[in-house]
């Protein structure tokens, strides 16, 4: 797996708490390797949705405390799986002592089941949603996952558009919000996030991309059996920690051109 030391994951001291892994160790997948992935964790080996959620939630809140110390933060959610690990991220913030809300980027009827269950939780403890973003500390982007085709639109772009023009550091849930999984395009807009925290595998379009920031990778239950019913050789990845540094990623250029989503 090559794991690095903390002095050489990263310059900051707060990500070197992560133990960090090369990236030419890991698996870059594609959105459509990730779809099948998924598709295999569920149906086929019976890990549902909510478990995959709570996890991906969870590990966000733990590296947005020990990675940026946030007093406040808002959590912008959109309506699939990444808004609802955004919205588990926002409860697990709270139960830590930190004041944040939720910004969704549709309706609370809008959102599919299991996502609107994950809002309602988060309401039952006192996490509320706001109509309009507040000022916080941190913003945590869960508004698109892999599934993006074509611009951010809407609501949503409107969202992003905010995020970039605050001051406060933006931690995004599995990719930038207006990144194109596979291709690596920056959608017009595009959340430009001081770190990132990608879930399972890194998608292919994360390497390298300016608008990523520090890449992280969360542990999701999702086991090595799923990556290699593609063909994938991958062993245990999280040997060391539930969220691990990327290193080893070079910066290049944004991509022109539409991505396939």
């Amino acid at each position: 797996m090559g794991p690095v030391d903390g002095a050489e994951a990263s310059r900051s001291p707060r990500a070197g708490r992560f133990p960090g892994v090369r990236a030419s160790a890991l698996p870059w997948v594609t959105a459509a390797e990730m779809r099948e992935i998924d598709r295999i964790v569920t149906e086929e080996l019976g890990i549902g949705l909510p478990l995959m959620m709570e996890n991906a939630g969870r590990h966000l809140a733990e590296l947005a405390i020990a990675r940026f110390g946030p007093r406040s933060a808002v959590v912008l959610a959109g309506g699939g799986a990444n808004g609802g690990g955004g919205i588990v991220a926002a409860r697990h913030l709270a139960n830590r002592g930190v004041r944040v809300r939720i910004v969704l980027d549709r309706p609370p009827e809008a959102l599919p089941p299991t996502t609107r269950a994950q809002l309602e939780v988060a309401r039952r403890l006192g996490v509320e949603a706001s109509p309009r973003p507040p000022g916080a500390d941190l913003v945590i982007d869960a508004l698109i996952g892999y599934g993006l085709a074509g611009d951010p639109r809407g609501r949503t772009a409107e969202l992003i558009g905010w995020a970039n023009r605050r001051a406060a550091p933006v931690l995004a849930l599995d990719l930038p919000s207006g990144l194109d999984a596979t291709t690596g395009r920056e959608g017009d807009p595009c959340i430009r996030a001081a770190a990132t925290l990608t879930v399972a595998a890194p998608k292919a379009g994360l390497r390298g991309a300016r608008a990523v920031g520090e890449l992280y990778l969360a542990d999701i239950s999702v086991p090595p059996v799923a990556f290699r019913s593609l063909g994938l050789d991958v062993g245990p990845i999280f040997t060391r920690a539930g969220v691990l540094r990327v290193v080893g990623v070079r910066p290049r250029a944004p991509r022109p051109g539409r991505g396939d989503g």
